[in-house]
């Protein structure tokens, strides 16, 4: 699931490795190859900001810096992705007057007069940046898989709440509760006697006059000018149906109560929304791991609250705050990976943090049939988070954020821990190198400068639909899994399992091939696959190829979220990336909020919800020929190098 606010950088880690140069010679910047062969800076919001003398001071330079390349930020589950605390920052420092030279000092990452030199990595391209913390214990080695690999955990009970209603709220056969005496005439005979209307109505008749020997006899018959209905007061649900008891069943949300199913998972959706505006400005000042095992006891506990909620308005309340605590966990949680490694391994962490989610789908699809019933179910998906919170003694605060708040002694312990780990040895000059980036002073960037220049206006406007349509496409296919017919328990655990070679796809091509390209084909094929499934649509003997069309979009679809966010990220500046993401997630945002009202449209018209799939991949795609393969200079890049 996951939208989101981006918020205006403050601080960034400025740790070059630093070289003895002649006064007439610029320093060379090193960095970490990309996945795209650019360079990618995490960027931090410390409230407070950290000034060392050895920072790096340079003067004016008759050579501008090269102009970055985005580098995208990593995706994340419930398909949403993150880009808030990820960011290109390795522009120059300012655009120089002309004829002078460069002259940069600080406490770098190199000689500091008699400290050990680090080893310098070669083949560094100019224009990327490298921290100290990554030349310490290495961009990826053991300790960063194992802390990447829990950190990926979370994504599972996260991935069980988004998608615990498809089997919770499914839709199960009901019809007019019988009069207590009359329990024993057959379902079939008290339906046809009391002439019910699609189940809600029944005709108005004093059945507590009748026996169930009258009614079991098969010349009986009510007078022929009795028309009047009544709306039912009650209703009996089909037990035999392999649902077993859902949010229909427990609260009477049939006829006309049945919005309040989607209501109630509108709810959830909204607490989204609105948590993905405040929670990475709360993991920028009180730091990543604080943030996310904050929310993830939170998360457990109105988790575990729902197996005891006795009144409908109760359960609406704590799936709004689960919401609101679930997509604070899923930033939290992939901020912290990015952070612990290094290089292009930064774009690689988040992508493989999306692995959880298809096997989740599949476990809970086991679940939520082992159990066949609703408060059962949200019992097994509660308790895994409580398991999880005991990884805080296990996870360290991330490096980088602690040192741009200045917190040398905590920053030393994780990477001695680290470096011992990885079987790194640490130079002796430590307390030297660690040094707080000097925060330099931005222009906060608004929402107006998305639309500057006639570039900025036409990737923003692009992207304000391209997300909508996406997330609309994936996610109609996702919480709707029930409307399509078949096992619902089956449809669910093939969705996962096809989400899985999805990604890796995506993650092997992604580098290899025009991103623009690719993700308009994702578009493309997604509605080839739900145009043939609107066709076969009501056909209960082309059941079975309808299924394997739906998860053949199912497939093109996941492949094009796992891209989304990487594209999106490139197209714009590194001044602004923040904001257009940010942007593009509230577009997201408003599409997650739609989905569940989608499955109604199968009770207007059958072939209505896969057509209307079909219309959005088609139009996300067309969409999608208007962008450029990668990002172009225009005037907001100017304008930023004029300031």
């Amino acid at each position: 699931m996951l939208a989101e606010i981006a918020t205006t950088a403050r601080c960034k880690l400025k740790m070059f490795k630093s070289k003895t140069t002649s006064p007439n010679e610029p320093s060379p910047v090193p960095g970490h190859p990309d996945l795209d062969g650019t360079g990618m800076h995490i960027t931090l919001n410390p409230s407070s900001r950290a000034t060392s003398p050895s920072a790096m001071v340079c003067k004016p330079s008759a050579t501008p810096s090269p102009t970055p390349s985005a580098n995208p930020p990593a995706p994340i589950g419930h398909n949403q992705a993150s880009a808030k605390s990820i960011n290109n920052n390795n522009k120059s420092s300012s655009n120089s007057k002309a004829n002078s030279k460069p002259s940069c000092k600080g406490g770098g990452n190199g000689d500091d007069g008699g400290g050990t030199k680090i080893p310098q990595k070669k083949h560094k391209n100019l224009d990327e940046e490298s921290d100290i913390i990554g030349e310490l214990i290495g961009d990826y080695g053991k300790w960063q898989f194992v802390m990447t690999f829990l950190l990926s955990l979370f994504q599972v009970p996260n991935t069980f709440h988004i998608y615990s209603p498809t089997f919770q709220a499914a839709d199960k056969s009901f019809w007019c509760r019988r009069p207590t005496h009359l329990d024993d005439v057959p379902i079939d005979r008290w339906r046809n006697v009391t002439g019910s209307v699609e189940n809600c109505r029944m005709l108005n008749y004093d059945w507590n006059a009748l026996t169930s020997a009258q009614l079991s006899m098969s010349n009986f018959s009510l007078p022929k000018n009795l028309t009047d209905t009544v709306a039912c007061s009650a209703w009996e649900f089909d037990a035999l149906d392999n649902l077993g008891n859902t949010w229909s069943s427990e609260w009477n949300l049939v006829c006309d109560k049945e919005y309040l199913k989607n209501v109630a998972e509108m709810f959830f959706l909204a607490g989204v929304a609105t948590g993905g505006i405040t929670s990475g400005v709360l993991s920028d000042k009180f730091g990543r791991k604080m943030m996310l095992f904050i929310s993830a006891v939170l998360q457990s506990i109105f988790g575990l609250a729902l197996y005891f909620a006795d009144s409908f308005e109760f359960y609406l309340v704590l799936r709004a705050l689960l919401g609101i605590v679930s997509v604070s966990v899923t930033y939290a949680g992939l901020i912290l990976a990015i952070e612990y490694v290094d290089g292009k391994w930064r774009t690689i962490a988040g992508m493989y943090n999306l692995f959880p989610l298809p096997v989740s789908y599949i476990m809970i699809s086991g679940i939520a049939y082992l159990t066949q019933d609703y408060r059962n179910l949200q019992l097994c998906i509660g308790l895994p988070g409580v398991f999880l919170c005991l990884l805080w003694f296990v996870l360290p605060e991330s490096p980088r954020w602690l040192l741009c708040k200045g917190r040398i002694t905590e920053v030393k312990e994780v990477i001695r821990k680290a470096a011992a780990f990885n079987k790194r040895t640490l130079p002796d000059n430590l307390d030297k190198l660690l040094k707080p980036p000097v925060d330099e002073e931005e222009t906060a960037a608004g929402v107006c400068e998305l639309f500057r220049s006639k570039y900025l206006r036409l990737v923003t406007f692009c992207f304000l639909c391209i997300w909508f349509t996406m997330n609309l496409v994936y996610y109609g296919l996702v919480l709707n899994m029930n409307s399509f017919g078949g096992n619902i328990y089956l449809n669910s655990a093939l969705a996962g399992l096809v989400e899985i070679p999805a990604i890796a796809l995506a993650m092997y091509i992604i580098n290899r091939t025009g991103k623009k390209w690719l993700f308009c084909a994702t578009f493309f094929a997604a509605a080839l696959a739900c145009l043939c499934a609107a066709i076969v649509e009501g056909k209960p003997e082309f059941l079975a190829m309808k299924i394997t069309f739906v998860m053949i979009g199912k497939f093109t679809i996941s492949a094009g979220n796992t891209i989304m966010p990487v594209y999106t990220a490139e197209l714009y500046p590194t001044a602004i990336r923040n904001v257009g993401v940010g942007a593009c997630n509230l577009a997201a945002g408003f599409a997650l909020i739609l989905t569940p009202y989608l499955s109604m449209l199968t009770k207007i018209e059958d072939h209505l919800l896969m057509t209307l799939l079909t219309a959005w991949c088609i139009f996300g795609a067309i969409v999608i020929i208007f962008l450029p393969e990668g990002m172009q200079h225009h005037e907001h890049e100017e304008h930023d190098e004029d300031k």
